[in-house]
């Protein structure tokens, strides 16, 4: 049904980016437009059919669904659909379903395509949505379980020598896995056959488990393409199982990338995991910006970027702790190297200082606690040259205050819990983001799920934390503007790290604090506190989008910087956003402000 263009116009104005077309085109645009009123559950479009035109939500919400009935986003009001169908053959390529009643308007596929050919403001707009096709074709985004070739080819550790390498040859394949009832044992590789059974004379009626690699490193199927990369680049390795909780789902060779383009976040985790030198990590890490260019400049998710981004981090310190330990031989004791701040939760950028702490194992004796002082020298020296300047807090394993026995640290948490004044406050919003880089990682993952069960039962301990999140509150100053730094370097500038982003990744924290979340990583923790209803669903969605849409002109910033040739920096002027921008960066900054106000009520509560 048609609907009266005068609200339609008035709807439009609000929406990028028919807010970009002449008052004449808006107008006739409008006319084009049919409204439908869609009762909750009903279908608005079918993956597989032709698409009747552009849709977009007026009111309500619609789930958007891949063919196998999975969930692809959950839209709202001024949120478009069925645009990547139309762009290609007309063909749908999802199903649109709405969740309650909500009324869309329908743009005739003509008509769509006439304004993309016409107006560069609508093709921009609209080809940003077909980045995900550019992302399926690039390894370094894609799911791990999307990247298996066949189903795994398996044998059990009794099988002989030669049954195995004659089912190799049969399959034609370089790796076998060994595994019992669907449970991984280990593998074996046509190499372990030339150096281990040719080499060494081993019969060939022995069982293929004499020969095998025991407890082989895996990947999760919910990994990352560049998990694979980075893994196999870094331990020099060329097969890789794929375990979904204990159970084999597939090998990944390096046979099965030769179908993919290696992405330059590889390249420069090989570069790293190969140095020989700090010099030639620098070299690396040098390279971060032009990283940052090519992520953030082919539409890559925040998300996606920070993380590879910050996988450059993590090959460049166990490289360091490497180089540490070839110079003053093996620890004497395990230990755990572990990051916290951007680096813990993998959402480091362009600027990353570092921040990091030992965990060292209990047996340690005193004379031993002098290796690990000198470790940690010529690992955080080392960070500083390759660009990871030093705490300015002193948050770093060089402070023997945070190069401690697994003792002392489970100490410290115990006492930061049970008084919780603010400079344990402080220290322990930190120590939250703990994640472990280099080591032995059980050091710190018995001690994290201890911590978190005794934090999330003290209440007051809680309602502290919540009071010291809150001081971090996003740039929002009267009459729908910005609170700008009002004087220094900075003066008429928004904070996109401290009053941008660090507000959302203290909400984060608290939510994972509250629940006992073991996740990390902000947007993580986000997802996870919705689904285990510590915050509503719509609470959710509407704090990932707007952390989304903060941290992507974070980026956005600073790929700006990066091109004018200048180092990337936080500071962004609102002179230089477009009023379109300017006007959903403050919703988003509502947003958080109003889920601040959420949990400042619930510390009341707990008080």
């Amino acid at each position: 049904m048609t609907h009266d263009p005068a609200s339609i116009i008035g709807f439009l104005e609000t929406v990028h980016p028919y807010d970009a077309l002449p008052q004449d085109e808006l107008a006739r645009v409008a006319t084009s437009f049919s409204r439908r009123d869609i009762t909750a559950g009903e279908v608005i479009y079918t993956a597989g059919l032709p698409l009747e035109g552009l849709f977009l939500v007026m009111q309500g919400a619609v789930e958007v669904l891949d063919p196998s009935g999975a969930l692809v986003s959950l839209l709202g009001p001024r949120n478009s659909l069925g645009e990547r169908g139309l762009m290609r053959d007309g063909i749908a390529v999802t199903t649109a379903k709405a969740t309650e009643n909500s009324t869309v308007l329908m743009l005739p596929g003509a008509v769509f395509r006439g304004l993309i050919a016409s107006f560069p403001a609508f093709e921009r707009f609209f080809q940003r949505g077909r980045s995900q096709e550019t992302r399926e074709a690039d390894i370094s985004t894609r799911k791990v379980g999307d990247l298996i070739a066949r189903a795994p080819i398996a044998v059990t550790p009794d099988t002989t020598i030669r049954a195995a390498a004659g089912i190799m040859r049969d399959a034609h394949i370089s790796c076998l896995a060994i595994a019992t009832d669907g449970v991984l044992q280990g593998i074996v590789t046509a190499r372990d056959f030339t150096n281990k059974v040719l080499a060494e004379g081993i019969d060939p009626s022995e069982p293929v488990s004499a020969v095998m690699a025991r407890d082989p490193m895996v990947l999760s199927p919910d990994s990352l393409g560049s998990d694979i990369l980075h893994t196999m680049l870094e331990h020099r390795i060329g097969h890789l199982p794929v375990v979904d909780d204990g159970r084999l789902v597939g090998m990944i060779t390096q046979t099965d990338l030769t179908r993919f383009q290696a992405v330059s976040s590889a390249l420069l985790v090989r570069d790293a995991a190969t140095a020989q030198t700090v010099e030639e990590l620098a070299a690396a890490t040098d390279r971060i910006p032009r990283l940052l260019v090519q992520l953030v400049g082919g539409n890559h998710a925040h998300e996606v970027v920070t993380r590879l981004i910050t996988d450059v981090a993590d090959t460049v310190t166990r490289r360091l702790l490497a180089m540490a330990e070839a110079q003053l031989g093996p620890a004497p004791v395990p230990y755990l190297w572990a990051a916290c701040g951007s680096q813990g939760r993998q959402e480091q950028t362009g600027v990353s200082d570092q921040d990091n702490c030992l965990i060292i194992d209990d047996s340690a004796s005193d004379a031993d606690m002098g290796y690990f002082a000198d470790l940690a020298r010529i690992v955080t020296d080392g960070l500083n040259a390759c660009g990871y300047v030093y705490c300015p807090g002193d948050m770093m394993a060089t402070n023997p205050q945070w190069r401690q026995r697994q003792s002392v640290w489970r100490s410290y948490f115990h006492k930061w819990i049970n008084t919780p004044d603010p400079m344990a406050q402080m220290l322990a919003s930190v120590m939250f983001d703990l994640r472990p880089i280099g080591g032995k990682a059980s050091l710190f993952t018995d001690l994290q799920s201890e911590t978190l069960e005794l934090a999330a039962k003290n209440s007051i301990f809680v309602a502290h934390m919540i009071g010291n999140s809150l001081k971090h509150t996003p740039p929002l100053g009267l009459l729908r503007g910005f609170a700008t730094i009002r004087s220094g370097e900075h003066k008429n500038t928004i904070d996109m790290k401290m009053n941008g982003v660090v507000p959302v990744v203290d909400l984060g924290r608290i939510y994972a604090l509250i629940g006992a979340l073991t996740a990390v990583n902000t947007r993580a923790r986000l997802i996870e506190a919705g689904e285990a209803g510590i915050i509503s669903t719509s609470g959710a969605r509407d704090l990932l989008e707007a952390y989304d849409l903060v941290a992507e002109t974070r980026l956005e910033h600073q790929l700006r910087r990066v091109r004018a040739g200048h180092k990337p920096d936080n500071f962004i002027s609102p002179s230089d956003l477009s009023d379109f921008e300017r006007s959903h960066l403050r919703d988003a900054f509502v947003v958080v402000r109003t889920m601040q106000s959420a949990v400042g009520q619930a510390r009341g509560a707990r008080s």
